[in-house]
């Protein structure tokens, strides 16, 4: 399996506009972060993981060519803004793209992409195919995906697994029962937004613990505001089993 972190900031990204902060003002490309999204190449399959504003600039920056899926942890606009995109792979590919999401996320993007859905289409409108989930394993080309239930404040949001791997952003809760579910997962990609509380994104300390309790082998810290502080700075703040993720990153599970 390999893994490519297409995106790890938070909805703002970094730089923030009009932002003067030392993060934001850095050269270092490290502290450049689009939206949150991983890109997962598994047994010859190719999916993404939320499509969010920076979309169209991931999937050129990654060089990405063949998509089979897109799979949402839930509908905010910075995990679901960028799904026009995927009209390229229509073409490409010459058939409807599946989207993988909760009832409530697919009516979202039914909403938000209206146009895409009407009964006398515009020629060049993206062309989905909806799947509906819920907290149960589900196939996606053929490859088994474990949703995990997380709680961003009060709105329900999932995690996923794929094997040893698993990816959790925009959470401040996660279940017992949920945590059950990670547990033996040799990567664990987890939502640490900043150092402060926070109403609905785990800080630094709290995602530490979490990766502690876990007994995660390793694990990569994603969906990263500025306020977190430069990379550099926090690096040298964590175990050693733990990193900062970055845009451009790849794993290879395989390495673990």
């Amino acid at each position: 399996m390999r893994i490519t972190f297409l995106g790890t900031g938070t909805s703002q990204g970094i730089p923030v506009i009009a932002c003067e902060c030392a993060v934001c003002r850095s050269s270092d490309q490290h502290n450049k972060r689009l939206r949150a999204s991983v890109f997962i190449e598994t047994r010859g399959k190719a999916m993404v993981i939320d499509t969010g504003p920076d979309f169209r600039q991931q999937m050129l920056r990654a060089d990405v060519k063949h998509l089979d899926a897109a799979i949402f942890t839930h509908q905010h606009k910075d995990h679901t803004a960028g799904l026009d995109d995927i009209r390229a792979f229509n073409h490409k590919q010459q058939k409807d793209m599946p989207l993988y999401g909760r009832q409530e996320v697919l009516n979202q993007i039914r909403n938000e992409f209206a146009y895409a859905f009407s009964e006398t289409r515009y020629p060049g409108v993206p062309h989905f195919e909806m799947h509906s989930i819920d907290n149960k394993p589900f196939d996606v080309a053929g490859i088994r995906v474990i949703p995990i239930e997380v709680m961003h404040h009060k709105l329900p949001v999932y995690g996923f697994r794929f094997g040893d791997f698993t990816y959790i952003t925009d959470a401040n809760f996660i279940s017992e029962e949920e945590q059950a579910k990670i547990k033996g997962t040799q990567v664990l990609v987890l939502d640490t937004l900043q150092k402060e509380p926070h109403l609905s994104h785990f800080t630094l300390s709290q995602a530490l613990a979490l990766i502690e309790k876990l007994q995660v082998p390793q694990a990569y810290l994603t969906h990263i505001s500025h306020k977190l502080g430069l990379h550099a700075d926090i690096e040298k703040e964590l175990p050693p089993n733990v990193h900062l993720a970055y845009d451009g990153l790849v794993l290879n599970l395989e390495d673990f």
